[in-house]
């Protein structure tokens, strides 16, 4: 079984590399699922319907959220109809929930979204909840577990990575939209700190770089901005598991707006 995971889509210029090339890469890697985080997809900040739809026919299955995911208050309708989860932390009383399984030949694939502790919205603890909900999902046989976990600090993922890497298939690392080179097999666990944004790659963490530098330089805030114009990437991660739900081959692909694409592999590892 083949898995694409796309990190943070930022906005229109994210949308449209996805559109560019998601089909391609799909057929090139013979991808039985793509998972991809949809939290900035509308103008940097939520999902709308009509951008939902979009990705959607661009060859997503399931996309995660994180703490943006209630910034489109039309999000809460789609949760009902569509293949959205949002951190499975966010109280039992949020709409949507954190956790969906799909079929893909015949094998059960459960998709968690959690989130973390710093900088983030107050939730209930993200290693306490996965833990439990990975050993439900152990209990009825299911071993193919892919987690996002949207968070800011990287020690909280790999604290995450430690908890879970024997039970799971991947744990993919959200929210920061800056890519870490840390990918690795870990007992047959995928890991990554982070898969870094797909979207604008020469502003600030997708958006125009004039409000970030502004804050920055006088500590007053504003409207972060998506550029109309800009240099965009894509990154994508892509693994195969085998019948267990252990992850044999993973690699990244960091696809630039001319076509120059490049490929690094995972590093095997046990720990």
């Amino acid at each position: 079984m083949k898995v694409a995971f796309i990190g943070d889509i930022v906005g229109r210029p994210g949308r449209e590399m996805l559109q560019k090339h998601l089909h391609k890469i799909r057929a090139e890697y013979k991808l039985d699922l793509v998972i991809a985080n949809y939290e900035n997809a509308s103008h940097g900040f939520g999902l709308t319907q009509k951008n939902c739809k979009e990705l959607l026919s661009y060859g997503v299955d399931v996309m995660t959220g994180g703490n943006h995911s209630w910034d489109k208050k039309e999000i809460f309708e789609l949760y009902k109809t569509k293949p959205l989860i949002r951190p499975i932390n966010y109280p039992d009383s949020s709409p949507g929930k954190g956790l969906i399984e799909i079929e893909i030949h015949g094998t059960t694939v459960a998709i968690i979204n959690v989130m973390g502790n710093y900088t983030m919205p107050m939730c209930d603890n993200p290693f306490i909840k996965v833990d439990k909900v990975v050993d439900e999902l152990k209990n009825r046989a299911i071993n193919h577990i892919i987690v996002d976990i949207h968070a800011e600090a990287t020690s909280e993922k790999i604290a995450m990575m430690h908890i879970l890497k024997d039970r799971i298939s991947a744990l993919i690392g959200t929210h920061t939209h800056v890519g870490t080179d840390d990918l690795s097999i870990i007992d047959g666990c995928c890991y990554l700190s982070d898969v870094g944004l797909t979207g604008c790659r020469d502003g600030v963490i997708g958006m125009d770089k004039e409000i970030p530098i502004g804050r920055f330089m006088t500590s007053i805030g504003g409207h972060y901005n998506i550029p109309k114009k800009c240099q965009t990437i894509l990154q994508v991660v892509i693994f195969e598991l085998d019948g267990e739900g252990q992850t044999t081959t993973a690699q990244k692909l960091k696809i630039y707006d001319n076509d120059e694409t490049i490929k690094f592999e995972a590093r095997m590892e046990s720990y």
